[in-house]
């Protein structure tokens, strides 16, 4: 999918993004998406195929953003030592920005990737796996003990955690972000370090 990344499009994908989530894809218009950045409806033809293209967009953009986010962070973190573990907290940072960041991208690819064509749906997927590989082997280098199955399950939980965010009744429910931050990023920790203390014992 070949993308050009102006403002505009930008401006579009996030208010298309808030709308989707809201109120759900079909409860959303073209002519809405629209009105929410200052053009028209058919004028968004001019940057998109249709609603369609946008939710595509969305979420394979943020499969892939996460993915080759995740590979910068592990390169930066290991050209500045060996430590195995700086890799691990940057991966958690990074997805912690995700989880607080972009809330409407958790529950619009919870509700709608089911809409998405067979292509992109499996693209999303792929990207998926790659970035949970990531994770699984920086994490088995931090604890080598874990074996590669618990390693995985154990990732997929630290993000069922990371990204509940969205799910709290009100914004007011969490801690400021900071707290917030550093909360999530202890829990994801201990839930490695515990399942590496099981696997050990």
């Amino acid at each position: 999918m070949t993308t050009h990344a102006t403002p505009r499009r930008e401006q579009i994908l996030r208010e298309a993004s808030r709308l989707f989530a809201e109120r759900g894809f079909h409860g959303v218009g073209v002519d809405e998406i629209g009105a929410a950045v200052g053009i028209s409806g058919p004028a968004l033809y001019r940057h998109f195929a249709g609603k369609d293209a946008m939710l595509a967009e969305l979420l394979v953009g943020i499969s892939s953003r996460l993915r080759d986010g995740g590979h910068r962070r592990v390169a930066q973190a290991e050209a500045a030592g060996p430590a195995p573990a700086a890799a691990l907290d940057s991966l958690i940072a990074g997805h912690i920005d995700f989880a607080l960041d972009d809330r409407a991208l958790i529950t619009l690819h919870d509700r709608e990737l089911d809409r998405l064509p067979d292509a992109d749906r499996k693209r999303v997927r792929r990207l998926q796996r790659q970035y949970v590989e990531l994770w699984v082997d920086v994490v088995r280098r931090v604890h080598p003990a874990l074996p590669e199955p618990s390693a995985r399950a154990c990732v997929h939980a630290v993000f069922g955690l990371l990204n509940s965010t969205p799910r709290l009744s009100r914004p007011s429910a969490l801690p400021d972000r900071e707290e917030t931050a550093a909360l999530l990023h202890r829990a994801a920790l201990g839930a490695f370090g515990a399942a590496a203390g099981a696997a050990a014992g």
